[in-house]
């Protein structure tokens, strides 16, 4: 597969949010992920795919279903550790150990091993051992905190704690540690946890806040709503558009293109005058659709894009020039990101089914197919269910 990962192999041990994500970024940039998947199991709905993401965020994997706790299920997976470059776990600390593959115990198989650790609260303090998910994570960093409106916070989605704060994260750190192991030889574990992440992403609101430039509280500054010239407005049609014009050359061109001249728009880094022009731009957008708005506002520098959905974004000109978005056996899904000129990206394979490359993949670290049979038969090894 090409990609500047292509020569990079990921052993990932199964689990949800944050860590197939960051897989998922792995294999779309070339790398061959070999996911350590459970037992497939048969239910009502078919297969059990609780332990698992959607089909877009486990594209591009291989997949072997191994019962782990049978310590030949062990064995196998320490092979499959021999000939990799990353493991990325996103357990409890504590529970990899258990299972057998924790890192010392990997690292005794390949000392080169980069081991990725993702978790919510850390692999210490005195909360890494809770329950948790990505808005309890990203309530303890300051983040959740600072987004919605004045009287309640508003969860972001998964997108700043699982995602930014989480897996890409993990992704740029098992990375740097991979860069220092082909140099130094020899491998680390890399502690990615949530708080952290979506703590950094927050370091522009904490240096301004550091400066008295940014007020502890939702609504309130230039970046959170609370700014006429930064927000989202409502259209004729009950459809948004989103402005973003901060900079005064960015505001001017606004104002001109919308045709306004209220004397009171030029006051507009006053804060105290902020909810009287919010008021007032609101029903300037209200005397226009959508679509009229981006006819006259679109591609200047007014700082202006339409709020699309989900099922609009892949058909906006510009996303479809730039295959943003791509139409794979009818699943429209993100393409792969960033752009490399030289050792471009394709999109991977769509995700496995649970199990499907188990005997390829355990003949390949040395298996031979008289032992696959052996283990399958005694239900250490799984197949995918058909």
């Amino acid at each position: 597969m090409p990609g500047p990962l292509s020569h990079i192999t990921v052993i990932e041990l199964a689990g949800i949010g944050p860590g197939p994500f960051a897989c998922m970024l792995l294999a779309d940039l070339g790398a061959q992920v070999i996911r350590i998947d459970r037992p497939p199991v048969a239910t009502k709905g078919g297969i059990d795919d609780l332990m698992r993401n959607d089909s877009i965020v486990d594209r591009g994997r291989r997949s072997v279903a191994l019962n782990m706790k049978d310590p030949r299920a062990v064995e196998a997976a320490l092979r499959l550790v021999e000939q990799a470059d990353i493991l990325v776990e996103g357990f409890r600390p504590g529970v990899a150990e258990k299972l057998g593959l924790g890192p010392a115990q990997c690292h005794a198989r390949n000392r080169r091993l980069v081991y990725g650790r993702m978790t919510g609260w850390g692999q210490t303090g005195p909360l890494a051992q809770a329950a948790g998910h990505d808005i309890n994570y990203i309530a303890l960093s300051g983040a959740l905190h600072s987004i919605g409106p004045a009287d309640r916070p508003i969860p972001p989605l998964n997108l700043v704690g699982d995602y930014g704060g989480g897996g890409m994260l993990l992704a740029l750190g098992v990375l740097a540690a991979l860069s220092e192991a082909q140099r130094s030889g020899q491998g680390q574990v890399v502690d990615a946890a949530m708080t952290d992440g979506s703590a950094l992403l927050m370091a522009a609101q904490y240096g301004l806040l550091a400066k008295g430039h940014w007020q502890d509280a939702r609504e309130s500054n230039f970046l959170d709503g609370a700014a006429h010239f930064y927000g989202t407005y409502d259209c004729a049609d009950r459809k948004h558009v989103a402005i973003g014009a901060i900079e005064p050359q960015f505001y001017r061109r606004l104002l001109d293109l919308c045709g306004i001249d209220d004397p009171q728009f030029q006051h507009q880094l006053q804060q105290k005058e902020w909810p009287a022009l919010r008021a007032k731009l609101a029903d300037v957008f209200r005397t226009r659709t959508r679509a009229q708005w981006c006819d006259l506002l679109e591609g200047s520098d007014a700082c202006f894009a339409p709020v699309l959905s989900m099922s609009e974004a892949a058909d906006h000109p510009h996303n479809a020039a730039r295959g943003t978005f791509v139409n794979e056996g009818g699943v429209v899904q993100p393409a792969p990101a960033p752009r490399f000129d030289r050792t471009p990206s394709a999109l991977p394979p769509k995700a496995p089914r649970t199990g499907e490359h188990t005997r390829d993949l355990l003949q390949r670290v040395g298996f031979s197919q008289d032992e696959v049979e052996v283990l399958v038969a005694a239900g250490v090894a799984h197949e995918a269910i058909r």
